[in-house]
């Protein structure tokens, strides 16, 4: 029997990936001694139950590696992994990471596999186990069951189509804005505090409340668009079914009825001319509405559009089409929708379907009854009817859009005032100007699905992710800082026996020192959580989620956060990417065997995930007195800069330092008791190591005992023995410093002020 022995979701970047994983210790118990290949019948039963992991290339790199894997034998916690991956797949949420490691305890393995939602990896796993089994014992699984129940979740759980697509474009390698999810639906914010921006599906923290309202008013819309001569229909509001006759006749034409504040087509109906027609779809306007207003408008001949624009510029277009069904003599109304309709596989309930199941909508019957027909009859062979009118907009027509209705469009997004709208109109030919056709624009929609230009039903997928990030974030596309302030993340080892180890105590004098450039700093470490000097109240929180609070802060212009090993092996890393990552120290005695990271092979692992984070921009601060921290330096996409207070102790060090200033390397370094900053061949004094203990001696240091000055911390200088332990904490937090461009006299004055 397989059994799960901890679950651990990974939220952020972790000693596995940058992505959020699910970490699973796995006991395979007896399992250790029967790899694939040593079960008969194991590996047919398994590909019979799911044919697709044909599409796992696992070690070879090709179609089919895994299923060699499983010929040539492995053990189940690696056959789990896929198992687990492969469902999600199924369910519609791909993801190829996946990673099975054995521990030192024999039969016990960690599987990590990716994380759309820790809630629905869990179950996928748990499926997978039971699966595996089934497999191994003979016994029946339901696999179509499994797959559904998670694909349910997912549609609960997970970000509607519009804001994934959003997410996804502001996320992706081009752009690596960072994106934190603020609710369980579709809040998300993009960036971190000052420079962050928010969405809500395809609203924007800039879309006013004031041109949402006006939206959400028709005929208040269509008054504003007439006065600033926009093509609308001729309207106006009806309080009965007598008045929507009367109005009708008035404006002698056809006519559309439909809710004041409807949409997605609910309650709307056109062309209508008969009075017993108009009386009916006022009454089903009204009862679509839930007590709102009905507007009357004259009908425009043509065909339903969307158009989508973006800051002003038109970003996709779809059209609609008329939905019909042909009689054959046999079939009900309604058989004839299932057969004919709703059999295409572009329809369905969900938000990933582009069309909708046509089933019960009180529309149609309406539509049914001006044919003289109704969903229970048998229509006549090659009969025609038409069922629906509106509401299948989903064909792309993007390319297809004259200039001056593109214009007009973007007039009356902006006369609305929304910056992000869906313009419906109705036009003949959309590649024709609207005047030419009698075209008008019907309504101006704010929050607009995007999953008709996403997945349309035909046509060419169009990027409105992408162009909705590039409205929030103009920038180049290789401009990996959109969204971001400056963040150094901090770990290492405990440290030297204070109660406030080394990287506790580097953070808060580069907390300090940032403090005097007058910038809203955030600090969060084992201290507590800080903005400026104030506390935030984070009790409740883990570690990582309470740093995250400074960067959901709107406030915050730059944080710095200590990372511990622990928080990191629990909750991965509270942020994607970092400006400047310190690593203090690294003591291969420091193994934790109660996460089964037992080897400074392990523990290396695990800690360089600080250095992995660093932006291409960004700088790692590195201890060259420390030689695993040392071999850091290669993992760092950006610049390197050491710091080191024993050169001339130790000559590997030395060597180190040396090699690095041969490449015109940074270093913060000790000689003569003086600190200096070192470019290649060039060096700057900063201080002198014994004024900071002769000022120690006058004073106090962190007289006025704010909540995490050192007086508070460990209540004595770190000056006042210069050692190389104590210094680490000084010398990374100048390297920190440094790497941020603070000046060099703000520097000088923040360390003599600590």
């Amino acid at each position: 029997m397989i059994e799960f022995l901890n679950f651990i979701a990974l939220r952020g970047p972790n000693l596995w990936t940058y992505r959020p994983v699910m970490e699973a210790w796995v006991d395979i118990g007896v399992l250790e001694d029967s790899p694939s290949n040593t079960l008969p019948g194991f590996n047919e039963r398994l590909t019979t139950l799911l044919p697709t992991l044909i599409e796992h290339r696992c070690s070879y790199g090709e179609q089919g590696g895994f299923l060699k894997r499983l010929e040539d034998g492995t053990w189940p916690a690696h056959i789990l992994e896929h198992v687990t991956l492969e469902l999600q797949n199924l369910a519609g949420m791909p993801g190829g990471f996946g990673k099975a490691r054995s521990t030192s305890r024999r039969g016990v393995y960690k599987v990590a596999v990716r994380s759309w939602h820790e809630d629905i990896t869990r179950q996928a796993l748990l499926y997978g186990r039971d699966l595996v089994m089934a497999a191994i014992n003979a016994t029946a699984f339901d696999v179509p069951a499994a797959v559904t129940h998670l694909a349910q979740m997912a549609d609960r759980l997970l970000l509607g189509p519009s804001t994934q697509a959003i997410v996804e474009a502001a996320t992706a390698k081009q752009r690596r804005i960072p994106a934190i999810r603020l609710s369980e639906g579709n809040l998300v914010q993009l960036g971190y505090g000052i420079h962050s921006r928010r969405i809500w599906t395809a609203e924007t923290d800039a879309t006013s409340a004031i041109a949402e309202s006006i939206s959400g008013d028709k005929a208040l819309t269509n008054t504003l668009l007439r006065a600033c001569g926009v093509p609308v229909p001729e309207g106006s509001i009806v309080k009965s079914a007598t008045e929507a006759w009367e109005e009708a006749q008035s404006i002698n034409a056809p006519v559309v009825i439909k809710p004041v504040d409807g949409n997605h087509g609910r309650g709307v109906s056109v062309n209508l001319s008969r009075r017993e027609d108009i009386e009916a779809a006022f009454t089903l306007a009204r009862e679509t509405a839930r007590g709102s207003d009905v507007l009357l408008e004259r009908f425009i001949p043509g065909i339903e559009h969307r158009l989508l624009v973006v800051g002003g510029k038109l970003v996709a277009a779809a059209r609609g089409e008329e939905a019909w069904v042909v009689g054959d003599g046999q079939s009900t109304v309604q058989q004839l929708i299932d057969l004919q309709i709703n059999s295409d596989p572009r329809r369905g309930t969900g938000e990933a379907s582009p069309l909708n199941l046509i089933q019960g909508d009180p529309a149609v019957a309406l539509e049914l009854t001006r044919q003289g027909a109704a969903i229970d009859a048998v229509p006549a062979a090659g009969k025609r009817l038409l069922i629906q009118r509106n509401g299948n907009v989903a064909f792309d027509c993007t390319d297809d859009v004259h200039s001056d209705t593109i214009a007009l469009a973007a007039l009356a997004a902006r006369i609305v005032g929304l910056d992000i709208a869906g313009i419906d109109l109705v036009a003949t030919d959309i590649a024709q100007p609207l005047a030419t056709q009698g075209g008008a624009i019907v309504e101006v929609n704010a929050g607009p699905g995007l999953l008709m230009h996403l997945k349309p039903a035909t046509g060419q997928p169009r990027p409105v992710g992408p162009a909705i990030v590039d409205y929030l974030f103009p920038a180049e596309a290789d401009d990996h800082t959109s969204g971001r302030i400056p963040l150094v993340g901090i770990t290492g080892s405990a440290g030297n026996g204070n109660i406030a180890g080394d990287t506790t105590l580097t953070a808060q004098i580069l907390d300090h020192i940032l403090r005097l450039t007058g910038q809203a700093t955030g600090l969060a470490c084992a201290q507590g959580v800080f903005l400026g000097t104030l506390p935030v109240a984070t009790q409740s929180l883990s570690p990582a989620a309470a740093a995250q609070t400074l960067l959901i802060n709107r406030q915050t212009e730059i944080v710095v956060i200590e990372n511990s090993i622990e928080t990191m092996l629990n909750e991965g890393l509270a942020y994607d990417r970092c400006q400047v990552g310190i690593v203090t120290a690294l003591d291969a005695a420091d193994v934790l065997p109660a996460y089964h990271i037992d080897t400074p092979e392990r523990l290396f692992n695990v800690v360089r995930t600080q250095v992995d984070v660093v932006l291409p921009g960004g700088v790692a601060v590195l201890n060259a007195d420390c030689p695993l921290v040392r071999d850091m330096a290669e993992l760092c996409d950006g610049e390197v800069i050491l710091f080191a207070a024993g050169t001339a102790d130790d000559v590997a060090v030395a060597e180190a330092i040396a090699a690095h200033r041969a490449k015109d390397g940074r270093a913060v370094l000790m000689h003569a008791g003086m600190i200096l900053l070192v470019t290649g061949g060039q060096t700057q004094p900063l201080l002198a190591l014994a004024d900071l203990s002769s000022l120690a001696v006058k004073e106090k240091v962190g007289a006025g005992n704010t909540p995490h000055s050192l007086e508070s911390v460990s209540g004595k200088s770190p000056w006042r023995t210069p050692t190389n332990k104590n210094l680490t904490p000084l010398l990374a937090a100048i390297g920190a410093a440094w790497a941020l461009n603070v000046p060099l006299a703000t520097l000088r004055t923040g360390i003599e002020t600590f």
